[in-house]
C-alpha cells in the first residue's frame, strides 16, 4: 500500500491572514470560509503565525476587536509539518496535542492545511 503524505490530503486553498488585519475582519473570514483559524502571513507570503476562534473568543469582548490588529494576539508558536510528512506521524502528533489543524509549510510558505476533517476523509476512503 502507498504511503500516505500530508500533500495527499492536505486542503491547498488556505485563507490566510495579514498582521495588519483588524480581528473584525479575521471574524469575517472565518465566518465567510467556515474554517476555525487562519494562517498568518507576511508580505512575502510567509507563515508567521496562526490565529484560530478560540483565541479570537477568547479576547474579543475584553477589547476592541475592531482595533486589535491579528498580530497582537496571533500564535507564533506554530507546530507544523512538511508535504512529505507521513499520515501516520500526523495523526500521532493531532493525538497528542489535541491538535484541530496543522499548516503544511514548503520553504516557509503556506502550501497546505491538514485539519481532522481531513484525516477522517482519509480515513473514510481507505474503508470503503
Amino acid at each position: 500500500m502507498k504511503t500516505i503524505k500530508a500533500a495527499d490530503i492536505m486542503t491547498t486553498n488556505v485563507i490566510t491572514a495579514k498582521k495588519d488585519m483588524v480581528l473584525t475582519d479575521v471574524i469575517a473570514l472565518l465566518l465567510r470560509w467556515h474554517v476555525s483559524a487562519l494562517p498568518v502571513v507576511d508580505d512575502e507570503d510567509k507563515m508567521v503565525g496562526i490565529l484560530s476562534e478560540i483565541d479570537l473568543v477568547n479576547l474579543t469582548f475584553d477589547g476592541n476587536a475592531g482595533d486589535t490588529t491579528v498580530e497582537e494576539v496571533m500564535v507564533t508558536d506554530i507546530v507544523s509539518f512538511s508535504p512529505n510528512t507521513e499520515l501516520a506521524d500526523l495523526v500521532q502528533t493531532f493525538s497528542k496535542r489535541h491538535l484541530r489543524r496543522v499548516p503544511i509549510i514548503d520553504k516557509g510558505k503556506v502550501v497546505g492545511i491538514v485539519s481532522r476533517r481531513d484525516i477522517l476523509r482519509e480515513m473514510l476512503r481507505r474503508y470503503n
